[in-house]
């Protein structure tokens, strides 16, 4: 048996992955984990790093084998994702972890991460499940979701767009289907109409987004009726 030459003691993890050449150690096997592999990330840092790119997130929860596999090689992560103008947001106490673009400066980069306008009803959707999200916390629980009782929840919002109930309600169900696609929603396993709300709304949106949008929209419900619908308020 070949015993490593260096104190395993004294060892510190440098986000190999195995068979892949050490710049340091140039007589290293370098057959990699595929033909051609250039990669120096372990297996399971590199499917976190899929995941992180096909999104939305990296979830404790959810992810039960990517979450340590992310927290073990988060510098390696970190680095491979500011190869292509990326940052990591990491929320160790939250569980949650996704990517969003880098912060450049006067630096012209390409933008890799799709962005969509909101709509008016989408906005206030997201803000209605960030305050379930809050409350769910608070009680030490899930944040889980009826698709029926969010058309209730939104019902308020009616007046402030030009369009009658039914046309109301199809906006609406656009919306939680953005939310579904985009896995702020994800449904719940054996439920039809149930949804837990992603964790990541809460580095998405803090205690004092939430404070300031409700005042807005506060104001909103309160005003007369208006065509609020085509105003880009947020973005996604």
């Amino acid at each position: 048996m070949n015993w490593p030459e260096h104190d395993p003691d004294t060892d510190t993890d440098t986000d190999i992955a195995p068979g892949i050449a050490d710049p340091q150690h140039p007589g290293a096997d370098s057959t990699g984990l595929f033909a051609g592999d250039t990669g120096r990330l372990p297996v399971e840092a590199r499917r976190v790093l899929c995941q992180l790119l096909s999104g939305p997130s990296v979830d404790a929860q959810r992810h039960g084998r990517l979450w340590p596999a992310l927290l073990r090689s988060e510098a390696g992560i970190r680095s491979a994702l500011a190869e292509v103008f990326l940052e990591l947001v990491l929320d160790r106490e939250a569980g949650i972890a996704f990517t969003r673009q880098a912060d450049t400066g006067e630096l012209e980069a390409p933008v890799l991460l799709r962005s969509a306008p909101l709509t008016f009803i989408d906005s206030v959707l997201l803000l209605h499940l960030r305050q379930q999200l809050a409350e769910a916390d608070a009680r030490g629980v899930r944040a889980v979701v009826e698709e029926a009782v969010l058309g209730e929840a939104l019902a308020v919002y009616e007046k402030n767009l030009s369009t009658d109930r039914a046309g109301f309600l199809r906006r609406v169900a656009t919306a939680v289907q953005k939310m579904k696609d985009n896995h702020v929603l994800t449904r719940l396993r054996g439920e039809d109409a149930r949804y837990e709300i992603s964790p990541a709304l809460k580095l998405l949106f803090s205690a004092e987004d939430v404070a300031a949008l409700g005042q807005v929209y506060r104001q909103l419900r309160e005003s007369p009726a208006g065509d609020e619908d085509e105003a880009d308020l947020a973005h996604a």
